[in-house]
């Protein structure tokens, strides 16, 4: 059946707004025009509201096989269709992970099976990501992987990303990578700065990140791969990229939400719902990556959706596992300190959370045009409410922004030109 989405408003490409109508069917967008109308259609009455693409977040945990005590993909898939998102890249540290045909078939069928959205997997670069053993890249993109990771950790062995970077070119494959050189970690817990020393905690120093960008894009350009960097968080990374891409080097950048909202010194106290991998650094880091994604040298923004459970987190930083959830705070978080204050123009974060994202990996998503797939949400940008933790549909409830109040919620979420996620009235 024919539906129709009528009295939105859409950013054009000026980013002005215009009230329109878009009709759908067959899970692909069949006309916008402010006079559209379709005899016999199903109406979903738009209010007035901002209609978007849906957003594509290319770095998630769904934890599903493996530890569905923290998220499962029906939890993680429904978490996300709140937050907006209707194209959603799920990272390989399961269990078993998807570094075979077997492994990858099996995570398959599970999100066939329970997904509400479009949830893409990548493949593990090496086998149990265990940094050593490389993988198939060819037999794993035949058999859907998105890209190929070892997220969570860093390939210590420049030899085993160079070999990976050779096959994943020969089948025009982007390589994605958690960077991170374990011998600069020192078992630290948070950013190394002036807060880690306050609270007594042992520090992770920035050169832990930004020496293996450095390593990784030489190694990039000799192979002549395609080459993403997850989560950069450090002025030096930001340089490392901006060099890389001046140098022609085919090299792109993700920001998450929370390393342009936070920095070191909100940490209140040792708290593990504040630890994330990597840490909030300093002030002047947080700076470099907000330049850095309004000149382009980060290319779009992505959560790091990463659950745990709220005994894994309740003590200390020592000893609890990174990571914090983001798909229900995202928008609403960076559109209230971003957009509302005049620092970005909503088409930008729009832009960031959708098309940018869609370009790294030649996904046909992100756009509302006719033909594309209708997936869509609109956004009640005068709504504002507190965040809750308790009220996620996430299983997991570690965030640091619980209690901020925040503007701009998505209120409905289509899917292939079915509502997946609808706000109660």
């Amino acid at each position: 059946m024919t539906k129709v989405l009528q009295n939105v408003q859409m950013l054009d490409e000026q980013g002005e707004l215009k009230t329109v109508n878009i009709a759908m069917a067959d899970g692909k967008i069949t006309a916008i025009g402010q006079d559209v109308t379709v005899a016999g259609a199903e109406l979903i009455e738009g209010h007035g509201l901002i209609v978007a693409p849906g957003f594509i977040d290319v770095h998630t945990h769904l934890r599903e096989p493996g530890f569905e005590h923290k998220e499962t993909i029906a939890t993680g898939s429904a978490s996300a269709a709140k937050g907006g998102f209707t194209t959603i890249c799920a990272m390989p540290n399961t269990k078993p992970v998807p570094d075979s045909v077997e492994n990858m078939q099996l995570i398959n069928g599970l999100i066939k099976d329970s997904a509400v959205i479009r949830v893409l997997p990548y493949g593990s670069l090496t086998k149990d990501i265990s940094g050593e053993v490389r993988t198939n890249i060819e037999e794993l993109k035949a058999h859907g992987a998105v890209a190929f990771s070892d997220d969570g950790v860093g390939i210590q062995l420049a030899s085993t990303m160079y070999e990976q970077m050779k096959d994943a070119a020969q089948h025009d494959m982007v390589v994605v990578a958690h960077c991170e050189d374990n011998s600069l970690i020192y078992d630290g817990v948070m950013h190394e700065g002036k807060r880690n020393k306050e609270l007594g905690l042992p520090g992770i120093p920035s050169i832990c990140e930004s020496v293996q960008i450095a390593r990784d894009v030489l190694l990039a350009e000799t192979a002549g791969a395609r080459y993403h960097v997850c989560h950069v968080s450090t002025k030096e990374s930001v340089r490392a990229v901006r060099d890389a891409k001046a140098a022609g080097i085919r090299v792109t950048a993700e920001v998450c939400p929370h390393h342009l909202l936070l920095e070191e010194m909100d940490i209140p106290s040792d708290d593990a719902n504040w630890k994330m991998n990597p840490p909030l650094r300093a002030a002047d880091d947080k700076d470099s990556l907000h330049a850095a994604l309004l000149d382009g040298t980060i290319d779009c923004i992505a959560t790091d959706h990463a659950p745990h459970t709220v005994e894994e987190k309740c003590c200390g930083m020592v000893g609890a596992p990174f990571g914090i959830v983001g798909f229900e705070t995202a928008f609403p978080l960076l559109y209230t300190q971003f957009v509302e204050t005049g620092k970005w123009t909503l088409k930008q974060l729009v832009d960031w959370m959708t098309v940018k994202a869609a370009e790294i990996f030649d996904l046909p998503y992100g756009t509302l045009e006719v033909g594309a797939s209708a997936d869509m949400i609109l956004i009640d940008t005068q709504k504002e409410q507190t965040i809750d933790a308790e009220g996620f549909v996430s299983k997991g409830r570690n965030t640091p922004f619980n209690g901020w109040v925040a503007k701009g919620w998505p209120v409905l979420t289509i899917f292939e030109g079915n509502i997946v996620y609808q706000e109660a009235e």
